[in-house]
Order: C-alpha cells, then structure tokens, then sequence
C-alpha cells in the first residue's frame, strides 16, 4: 500500500519485507493494551499473613499475552527491529546527499540490500537443523546481533563509497533477517494449532514491540542527523543490536546433544529430509493459495522512492521534520496494531484485505493533494498535510499486514517452524521486491526523476489504482472461523470456496 514516505526496511517483510501475527483472550481487562493481572486465593481467617502472601502470584499480561522471559525476549527483538530505525533517514540522505547517487542508483542499493530477505528460508535450514554450541535459537541471536553491531560500525568508519556502502548495509539487513527468522520460529511454535483469535495476541505484542521500538528512535533519527552529521547516527546505531545478543540468554531452549558439521552426513540428511517436508508442506492448497495471493498483493507498484524525491528536493523537507513525520508514522504503526488486536483479529482475512484495500486505495490519492498543492487552496500546509497523510495511511497499512501474518504462523508443521515460515515470509518479501522494481519502471518510463516531478500525479494514481488488482482473487484466502481452531491428527484445516 502507498504510503507517503518510504517504509521501515523490517517492513519488507515488510519483511517489511517483511518483517514486515497472534491473540489470546484478555478477560476482563479485554480493550486494554497493558494490563497487570494480580492472582491470587483469599485464605481462610486461620491462614497465618506469610501463607496469604505466598498465595499471591503476579503475572504481566502485554497485548494479551504473559510476559515471560521467553517472550520478554522475543518482544525485545522485535524492539531491537523497530529501534534501528534511528538510522533510516541518515542511510537515506548519506546516499542521496554525501555519495550523491541518483534515484535509479539508489534503488539499486536498497534492492541489493533486500536480498538476505528473499533468502529467509536458509536461515531457517540452518536454525533448525545446525545447532550451534548445543542450541537453535540462541546461538544464532547472538551472532545476529554481533554481525548488526560490525556492520553500522563499518558505515560509521570506513565506509566512503556506493559500493562498501551496499555492502555495509546488506550486512545490516542480513543481522536482521536472520534473527527475524530465529524469533519467528519461536513464534510459530507458540502459535501453531492456535485460534485465530489466540494466533493475533503473540502477533500484536511482537508488531506493537516493533512498534514502539520505532517510536522511541524515530524523532530522533531526524534531528541527530542535523545535529551531529550521519557518521554519528550509524556510532550510536551499531550499539542496538547488542541487545539481541543480550537478551538471548532469555530463551529458554534445551541443549541439543549433537552438533551436525556443515556439509557432513548428519546436516546433510536433516536437510534433506527438510526440504522434503517443506515442499510437501507448501504445495498444499491450504499453503500455496494463501500464499499466492500475497504474493500478487505485495507485488503491486508503489510509489515510495518518487514521493521521498519530491519531498526533500521541492519541498524541502529537513531531516528534522522526517524524524517527526517518521515518529507520527510510529505512533501510527501501534494503533494499527491495536485496531487489528482489539477489533479485527476475529474478522475474517477475506473481509479485512477487501475493507483494508478499499480504503487504502482511497486515502492514497489524497498524496496527488500535496503534489499539486491543492491542499495549500483549503488552508492546510504541507507539513501538516504530509504527517496526517501519513498516520492515517499508517494505521490502515499495519492492520492490514498483520493478518498476512496469521494463516502464516498457524500452518507451519512441527520441527520445521523457521523453514517454512521464512519461506511464506520470503515468497511474501518477493513480491514487494518486485512491486518496487514494477514502480521503479514506472518511475523511470514517466520520467520522474531527483528533480522532474511532472508525471508524479500520473504515478500515484497508476499505483493506487494497481492496488486492486488482486481483488478478484481474494477466494484464495481461507474462509477462516472467527476464535476457532480445527485439529485433526495436529493439521489445521482450512475451508476454502
């Protein structure tokens, strides 16, 4: 869905891209985002006080979900995503102003960049069956998160070019890809066999993590760049990721007894096998149609890049007012995710992608308002115009995102969680890269560019208007049962017309 200014590059999964899902009954605080439910049984007159207290067990209830150490820890991931987004806009003006790269150059680097997103389903492989220092998951959060830290300490250093600069930033994306995939996993295996209900409470708190993640750094990503200069942001940057590696002793995961060596008999017939699992998991009807209209739904072109051009070079937006507009868009983030926890996660897919995609398409024609002005003619500034452009587009995106998210986590089989749940998110992936090649195409043959902005209205409506396009084709989503889950020998089934 077009929004008025680029994406959070978690979003590619947007993974997303992605990275671009869950729910549980919140009893009687239901409606309240954060609630502390204190247990606890009322003794008898002749209990002793001691006996009282010990009968009083606290429990944090977030999103609908018990705040374990094991989900603090996959929350505190999810915050680590949201939170490196205190670099986004320096990434941004360090390669339009300091490496001085024209659009076409610049899409190149963010696409190389989205590779390790397109790639999700060998982390997965190596996650699940190549167990590093005895363990699955924490191993792999750890190196995760000491590969971010290099690498934004590389762009705050030695980096001076287009190309170690690419380099840099894949090596930042792939530190995110890969520990969005371990922390996946840990999701899925909570979530499968789930209700849909149940299934969006784990989702809310890990995008409502991310979330707010983004709004803690976002004001700031603005104004420390014109503060301090870029070099700076990326220093400060390179200590968030240590947070990963941190929280990773929070996991609580059993010691594997063997570790396969990569290439011996042991990987290679567990990889094997997985493969062999996977692509019988996947051709499913109940898998592949699903994920088949995802796909066409993220392949729709958008005009995001044209639209960031525009805003800083006519009308000269600072990275100051960015950083508010990004927090706007943050704050924005978590009220979709609290629209999707607290009303739709009972709506049936179907009902939410055709109302989400309706509206959407709708609300994104008002960016032909700031384009020509016509919103200066009613009173309203460009400023102000672009940040409730972009909160309201916001909201709408992120409720429509999570539910891509649900059929996801509930259909993947056990022993196999990362791998075919970084598929499904890859394949998804893949169809944003390719509806941000199909824009960048579009961008080019109406001759937008850094500095012509003629045929910009021409663009957005083009691509508002491609949003409906896989409408027709909404009978490939399940015909899901509100609050219900069906098991039958541990499969989930799904009805479809």
């Amino acid at each position: 869905m077009p929004a008025a200014f680029p994406p959070h590059a978690s979003s590619l999964r947007r993974d997303r891209m992605d990275k671009p899902l869950v729910d549980h009954e919140w009893g009687a605080g239901k409606g309240d985002m954060l609630m502390t439910d204190i247990e606890g049984d009322i003794g008898a007159s002749g209990k002793t006080a001691v006996q009282k207290n010990r009968s009083l067990i606290g429990r944090v209830i977030f999103f609908g979900v018990e705040l374990s150490p094991d989900n603090f820890a996959v929350a505190m991931v999810y915050f680590v995503q949201g939170v490196l987004g205190l670099a986004r806009l320096a990434v941004n003006f360090y390669i339009k102003d300091d490496l001085h790269l024209d659009p076409a150059e610049t899409a190149v680097i963010f696409g190389f960049s989205a590779l390790p997103w397109l790639i999700k389903p060998l982390y997965g492989f190596i996650s699940d069956s190549l167990p590093l220092f005895g363990y699955r998951r924490r191993s792999y959060l750890v190196l995760s998160g000491l590969l971010g830290a290099i690498s934004w300490s590389l762009m705050a250093t030695l980096v001076d070019g287009k190309y170690s600069a690419a380099f840099s930033i894949l090596l930042g994306s792939l530190s995110v890809a890969f520990s969005d995939v371990v922390v996946d996993s840990m999701v899925v295996e909570r979530a499968r066999g789930e209700s849909q209900s149940v299934s969006g409470s784990l989702q809310s708190l890990c995008w409502g993590s991310s979330a707010f993640g983004g709004i803690v750094s976002s004001y700031f990503s603005g104004s420390l760049v014109d503060a301090y200069g870029v070099r700076f942001v990326f220093g400060v940057t390179a200590l968030l990721p240590l947070i990963t590696s941190g929280v990773a002793i929070l996991v609580k995961e059993q010691r594997v007894g063997q570790n396969f060596p990569l290439g011996g008999p042991g990987f290679l017939e567990s990889s094997k096998q997985n493969i062999i699992q996977l692509w019988g998991a996947v051709r499913q009807p109940n898998v592949f149609l699903p994920t088949l209209f995802i796909f066409l739904w993220q392949a729709t072109p958008h005009s995001d890049s044209a639209m960031f051009y525009f805003t800083t070079n006519k009308l000269g937006f600072t990275p100051e007012f960015l950083g508010r507009v990004k927090l706007v868009t943050s704050i924005a983030s978590l009220l979709g995710v609290g629209l999707y926890n607290g009303f739709l996660k009972t709506v049936p897919l179907r009902k939410i992608f055709l109302g989400t995609t309706i509206i959407g398409t709708a609300l994104g024609m008002t960016q032909v308002f700031l384009v020509t002005g016509l919103n200066r003619k009613f009173g309203i500034s460009d400023k102000w115009f672009a940040i409730g452009d972009s909160l309201i587009l916001t909201v709408l995106s992120q409720a429509s995102f999570l539910p891509v998210l649900v059929p996801a986590a509930r259909l993947c089989p056990e022993g196999m969680e990362a791998t075919l749940f970084a598929t499904l998110m890859s394949i998804s992936n893949g169809g944003s890269v390719l509806g941000g090649l199909i824009g960048a195409g579009l961008t080019q043959a109406l001759g937008v560019t850094k500095d012509r902005f003629d045929n910009l209205v021409t663009l957005i409506i083009l691509c508002n208007l491609s949003s409906l396009l896989p409408l027709p084709l909404l009978g490939l989503l399940p015909q899901d049962s509100p609050g219900t889950a069906e098991k039958e020998t541990g499969e989930i089934e799904m009805k479809f017309s």
